[in-house]
Order: C-alpha cells, then sequence, then structure tokens
C-alpha cells in the first residue's frame, strides 16, 4: 500500500522520509503500468475493439444525467446516408476527462467490423481523435477537463436496421457506462415509402432564426452513367419556403398540387411560388435559386446556388424542390424539414442527401421518355432501383440509389430573446451575453441569463396604477454554491394616453436581405423583411411595415428558359400506301410561354419512299366496224383501239386492240366480180387521201404493204408523250428508177403524271 504524507512519523530522520517518498512514487507508477498493462490484455484477449472491458479503481454508478449524448435535433429516425451532429456534453458543474464514442448496429456486441453503423467524422481534433486498437471508436486526444465534445456521423446505407449510439464517460476514477440511459441513443432507418412525418410537439422556441441553405448537386455522368443525358441535363429553379405545419408542399404519399406539376415536368416555379405566396401568414420566407445549365459543374467553375430564408415559432417548417431535366416528373427536395430543436432552440446545422421522386402526374420510365400523363394520377413516392428495366437507376440487385443531390441548411443569425434550456455551443452563450444590455445589476459571474423579455403591455387600462413585467430564463449556474438572482422584473405604469411622458416607439430589426426575383427572365417582384424587436410600453400595436417588395429584371440566360423543348415523337405514317408520299412529327414547348417566342421549329416534314404503285393497261374506246372488204361474197370487217397506257410494275397487260368478224354482201357473178374489184380500188385510193387521227400516207395506194418499224422512244417519260413507226414500201414505175412510198402511225406514251 502506498504511503501518504500523514503516516510519516515526526521522529523519523530527514533521510528516512526522502526514502519513503521516493518509494512511494516508485509504487504508484508500478500500479499504472500494472494497470496499463492489464487493459491493453483485457482488450487483445476480447477480440476486435471490445473497448469497455477496462476495469478502473473506484466504483461505478449512475450518471443521473450529469452526462449526455444527443443527436442535433433529437430524431428518432435516421435518413440512410446523411450526416448528424453528435455531441457529448456535461451539466454544469460537472464535467470528464475522457470518453468514448461509438455507434453499433441493434443487438451487437462490437467484436467484429460489421458489427459497426455508419462512420465518425472529427471537428476538433485537438479534443478528439480514433482509437488506436479500434478506429470505428472516437476518444479524447488528450486527457484533460472539459464539458463538451463534437463529433460527425454519417449514417450506415439502406436495410442496415436500427442503431444504437453509446458513450462512456470518465471522471476522475469514475466511470460511467455506456449502457445507462443518458449516454445511450437509438435510432431506426426511416421508411421512404412512408407518409411524410409530421412533427409531434410545438414548437417551444422563441425569437426567430435566420438560415441559409445550399445546394449541391452530384447528378453527374461520372457519378450516374447509365443513359445519362448529355445534352440539355439541368436543375431547375430550386423553389421552396419555410412555413407553418398546416402548409404542405409536397409530401410522399400524398398528391401534386397543379404548382409542384409544373415544377416536376416543365421545370417552371412561377405556380409553385403563386401557390406559396397565396398562403398568407402560413409562409414566412419564399426560397428560390437560380436554374443551373448543366446539371453538374465543378466548384471551382460554379459556385453552388444558395439563398437565405427565416423562421420562428410559428413557422419552423423548411421545404422545396428542384426538377432534373430532362425527366418524366422525377425532382429532389425536402418536406417539412423541422428546423426547432425540443431543448426549445434552432438547429445549428443540417446536412441531408437526396435521392429522387416522382411527382406521379407522368408515367414515363427513362430520362427522355415522351409525355405520357398519369391517368389517374398517381401519388408522391420515392424512386426505386427496382422501378423498372429501363429506368437509369435500374439495379437487378436492388439496394439504395447514389444521391443525386446533398443541401446544406446552415444556422447564420439568431434575432429577438432566445430560450433554448440547452445552450449549443459556448459561443452562443458568449453571443448572448453580448448582447444582453448593459445594466448595472448584481448579477453573480457565475450565472449565466438570456436576454431580457419585452415589457409586457401594462396590466391598467385605465389612468390607474398598474404594472409591467419582464422577464429572463437562468441559462447555466456555473457555481452551485452561489445563488443567483430573479429571473422576473416590474415596473409601475398607467393605461395608455395617461403618462405624461412621451410614449415609445416601435423598436425595429434590421431588413433582412432581399428575396431572389420572382421570375427567371423578364419582370419579376423580389421582398425583405423584418420584424418587431420592442413593442411600444403603452400596449399598443406596431404599424411600421415588417416586409416590402419591389418589381426586379432578370435578363440573363433567357433563352434557356423560354425554348425547354421536349423531345421530338416518333415520325407519323406515310400519306400514301405506295410510291412518294409525306410524314410529320411534333415536339412540345415545355415552357408556358407563347410558342411565338420561341424559334426553335415545333413540326418537321419529310418525304417518304414506298413501293411503286402498279398501273393497268389503259386502252381507247372500240372504233366503229368498217365497210366489208367486199362487195358481194365473203368479206370481213374490223375495229381497233388504242393503247393510252402501257401496263407497269407488275400492271394488268394490254387485251387485243383488233378486232375481225366476217360479212357477206350477196353471191358476186363475173360482171360484180370486176365492178367489185373496182370499188375496192376506189374505196382505197378515198381512204388514203384522208388520213386518220392516227396515221398519214404519204404517196399513193400503189405502194405494196410491208411490215411496220418499230416504235421510237417516247418524247417525255411522263404527262404523254408521242411515239411513232413507218413502214416502207418500194414501187417500180415505168422508169427504171425505184420510186419510194412512206406509211406513218403515231401514238400517246407515258400518260402517267409526273
Amino acid at each position: 500500500r502506498a504511503l501518504s504524507p500523514q503516516s510519516v512519523s515526526p521522529r523519523m530522520s530527514d533521510g528516512v522520509v526522502v526514502l519513503l517518498v521516493l518509494l512511494n512514487v516508485l509504487f504508484i507508477y508500478t500500479d499504472a503500468f500494472r494497470r496499463d498493462t492489464a487493459d491493453r490484455q483485457s482488450r487483445s484477449e476480447g477480440g476486435f475493439c471490445r473497448i469497455f472491458r477496462t476495469q478502473t479503481r473506484g466504483a461505478r454508478r449512475d450518471g443521473q444525467n450529469e452526462f449526455r449524448l444527443r443527436v442535433e435535433g433529437d430524431p428518432e429516425t435516421y435518413q440512410p446516408g446523411s450526416t448528424y451532429r453528435v455531441s457529448l456534453y456535461a451539466s454544469s458543474p460537472s464535467y470528464f476527462r475522457g470518453f468514448t464514442l461509438i455507434a453499433l448496429k441493434e443487438g451487437r456486441e462490437g467484436v467484429t467490423p460489421d458489427d459497426y453503423a455508419g462512420t465518425f467524422k472529427l471537428i476538433d481534433e485537438s479534443d478528439t481523435q480514433f482509437m488506436t486498437n479500434c478506429p470505428p471508436a472516437v476518444t479524447e486526444s488528450i486527457p484533460r477537463r472539459r464539458t463538451r465534445i463534437q463529433v460527425f456521423w454519417t449514417a450506415p446505407p439502406s436495410g442496415s436496421g436500427c442503431v444504437t449510439l453509446k458513450a462512456s464517460v470518465v471522471q476522475r476514477r469514475i466511470i460511467f457506462f455506456q449502457d445507462e440511459g443518458s449516454l445511450t441513443k437509438r435510432l431506426c432507418e426511416k421508411d421512404p415509402f412512408a407518409m411524410t412525418e409530421k412533427p409531434m410537439q410545438e414548437c417551444c422556441a422563441c425569437g426567430t432564426a435566420k438560415y441559409r441553405v445550399t445546394f449541391y448537386g452530384n447528378w453527374s455522368e461520372k457519378v450516374h452513367p447509365r443513359d445519362y443525358p448529355r445534352r440539355a441535363n439541368h436543375w431547375s429553379a430550386l423553389i421552396g419556403a419555410s412555413h407553418s405545419r398546416s402548409y404542405v408542399l409536397w409530401e410522399y404519399g400524398g398528391f401534386a398540387s397543379e404548382g409542384v406539376k409544373q415544377v416536376a415536368e416543365y421545370g417552371s416555379p412561377v405556380k409553385m411560388e403563386e401557390e406559396i405566396r397565396q398562403k398568407g401568414d402560413d409562409v414566412m420566407t419564399v426560397i428560390k435559386t437560380k436554374a443551373q445549365w448543366p446539371a453538374w459543374q465543378p466548384l471551382n467553375v460554379r459556385s453552388a446556388p444558395s439563398a437565405e430564408f427565416s423562421v420562428d415559432r410559428a413557422r419552423h417548417l423548411m421545404s422545396f424542390l428542384t426538377m432534373l431535366g430532362p425527366s418524366p416528373d422525377w425532382n429532389v427536395g425536402l418536406s417539412g424539414e423541422d428546423l426547432c430543436t425540443r431543448d426549445c432552440g434552432w438547429v445549428q446545422r443540417l446536412v441531408k442527401d437526396l435521392v429522387p421522386w416522382d411527382a406521379g402526374t407522368d408515367s414515363g420510365v427513362s430520362y427522355e421518355s415522351p409525355n405520357k400523363p398519369s391517368n389517374p394520377q398517381e401519388r408522391i413516392r420515392p424512386l426505386t432501383s427496382l422501378d423498372h428495366p429501363q429506368s437509369p437507376f435500374y439495379d437487378l440487385s436492388g439496394g439504395p440509389i447514389t444521391p443525386l443531390a446533398r443541401v446544406i441548411v446552415e444556422r447564420i443569425a439568431r434575432k429577438g430573446e432566445q430560450c433554448n434550456t440547452v445552450p449549443d455551443t459556448i459561443d452562443d452563450i458568449v453571443a448572448d451575453i453580448a448582447q444582453e444590455e448593459k445594466e448595472e445589476d448584481n448579477t453573480p459571474e457565475t450565472c449565466i441569463y438570456s436576454n431580457w423579455s419585452p415589457w409586457s403591455a401594462c396590466s391598467s387600462s385605465t389612468c390607474d396604477k398598474g404594472r409591467r413585467m419582464r422577464q429572463r430564463m437562468l441559462k447555466a449556474q456555473l457555481d452551485p454554491s452561489v445563488p443567483c438572482l430573479h429571473t422576473q422584473d416590474f415596473k409601475p405604469c398607467m393605461g395608455p394616453g395617461c403618462s405624461e411622458e412621451e410614449a415609445s416607439t416601435c423598436m425595429m430589426s434590421e431588413w433582412i436581405s432581399w428575396s431572389p426575383c420572382s421570375a427567371s427572365c423578364g419582370m419579376g417582384m423580389r421582398s425583405r423583411e423584418r420584424y418587431v424587436k420592442q413593442f411600444p410600453e403603452d400596449g399598443s400595436s406596431c404599424t411600421l411595415p415588417t416586409e416590402e417588395t419591389e418589381k426586379c429584371v432578370v435578363n440573363e440566360d433567357c433563352y434557356e428558359v423560354v425554348c425547354m423543348l421536349s423531345p421530338w415523337s416518333d415520325w407519323g405514317e406515310c400519306s400514301v400506301s405506295c410510291g412518294v408520299g409525306m410524314r410529320s412529327r411534333q415536339r412540345m414547348l415545355k415552357t408556358p410561354v407563347e410558342p411565338s417566342l420561341c424559334s426553335d421549329e415545333l413540326e418537321q416534314v419529310e418525304k417518304c419512299m414506298l413501293p411503286e404503285c402498279t398501273t393497268d393497261c389503259m386502252l381507247s374506246e372500240w372504233s366503229a366496224w368498217s365497210e366489208c372488204n367486199k362487195s358481194c361474197g365473203k368479206g370481213h370487217m374490223i375495229r381497233s383501239r388504242m393503247v393510252k397506257l402501257e401496263p407497269q410494275f407488275g400492271g394488268m397487260p394490254c387485251p387485243e386492240t383488233v378486232q375481225r368478224k366476217k360479212c357477206r354482201i350477196r353471191k358476186c357473178t363475173r360482171g360484180s366480180r370486176a365492178s367489185e374489184k373496182r370499188k375496192r380500188q376506189e374505196a382505197s385510193d378515198r381512204r388514203r387521201a384522208k388520213p386518220s387521227r392516227e396515221s398519214v400516207a404519204e404517196e399513193s395506194s400503189a405502194c405494196p404493204i410491208r411490215s411496220w418499224s418499230s416504235w421510237t422512244e417516247c418524247t417525255k417519260p411522263c404527262s404523254g408523250g408521242i411515239q411513232e413507226r413507218v413502214m416502207n414500201v418500194k414501187r417500180k414505175g415505168k422508169s427504171s428508177q425505184p420510186n419510194h412510198c412512206k406509211n406513218k402511225e403515231i401514238r400517246v406514251c407515258n400518260v402517267h403524271p409526273c
């Protein structure tokens, strides 16, 4: 046993005393080395990362809520892949020297790497570090007194189930184990298909808070390569609001409003903003950012879009959405995100990874699917990796969709009286102290108060004496042995108009910065807000305006907004069933503007070729029968018709063009035979003297008949041409020189239209 200085006898010599002191020091170091060796051996025997078997001197006892493990916002569920701020702190005047923090899957002991859930990220390496023999655990960097540490924790992927965050805290030689109530936090995975959760309790925060929301698009060909649209990929203008619980912009399981539909299908925020502004007192700030073309660019090329907004006790929820285009009706966003904490404060920082959801107004399955309205309209739902084989997010093995974007919401200012029971950070306490009115009071330095509230209205409405009241909250008492002063204050007053002193005026805050312009191109409106910091002491209301609006003009990137077009439709059917015809296709102007403002064509027409049409032979009418070729005896008559159109491409061939039939006049005698021969000669001469439509006789009938030549080529390829053929004959006259005579025939050809 180590010797204490009181056990040394006064009668011992100085040398003996020095020897005893040296032995005591040696014993202390030996004991510490023995205990450290035992700790290491115990950890190595316990398998992987068995970190809570360290034996300590002193009793183990319940923390009695002196120490608390907290996830910012006090959620009961976690969003897979989202990042949360985790704090471990001690209530005044307690403190701790060492700690260990882990996150385990429910029912696991931490003996294998698979037992751990999510990952931690250090915020301040001077306070925290990863444990050497157990990398998933966070511990202190240097053992010293501390009242608070903070780290970031990224939730595990979908399908991990419930998770338990556990902490152990060491104070002097007492260790508070992680299984004791306030040092354990259980979170279960949020069901993405469930209806949007709404806050269960009313917000108890005081004053207002101002936030900045920043949108980081991660939808790119590198991260989401399947069918990624290389042209016209973009994020639409982000549109949303800070609002009350009674107003819902959009939610899973609900139906999209007309404003949500126009954002989801066309990327137009005009109708959505109109719906938001019509909600009056349910909305505090309209949230807007500009559209992003293309969808992704490095931050050193284009900064992430952001917007500022405010919240108060009645309007403490934040919602927004933005469309990824081109797409049927796919978006990302937040719905009813609560920025009020259970400790009556305001969330400091919120990080959310966003996956796509379907608005239920269009039935397309791929980025560039043609417009196909859902009839009837479907409910809003998150997209999954098993929706449709043609979906760009399809994965046969299932699993979560890689987030398309990340949104960070950061608190940048607080206004007015604050009443959170647990201060967020020491910086917040200092900021509150700096804002307090410099009044001469005897408040002990160990007592930390909130600001005084505004004076209440006078309790008397007449000229009888009444009193006003103001109050403040005790936020921290650093030394329990020193009593703190009162938290309420009173002063006498009379009803309105009774005081001889000049009535106080409204004290207004500074104007909050202007909101983005309501129009993404052309003329729009913007607004700014302020709030009442101090009401008049006579109890009257303030008449000064709390909101201003003015016109704004945006001329940038107009062509991108006006000419947002749908993909081309398929080509229509050819206008003919054979031969040459026409066909057309169309596309729609997705932006709700006049088509005349867009120079791009909305319809295209082109020729279409089908197999050639068959053409049947076309003939003229039969001519009249000719006279009988004999005046007596047996003879014959003929009639003919012309070929007006030759058959083509398998058409019906031409039938006969000449018909002959017998004729018999009377029985011939010798005189009648000579007369008949003479009549035939005269008729032949008459026919040659009077040419017909089809033939022209150029010589006398004395030419003996010979065969015809071949028809010449047609003079025209279409719309009616002419062909000719001739008959050559020879006749020997009285002279020995031959005398040539010609007959010629003409016919119509290629009568089909060009």
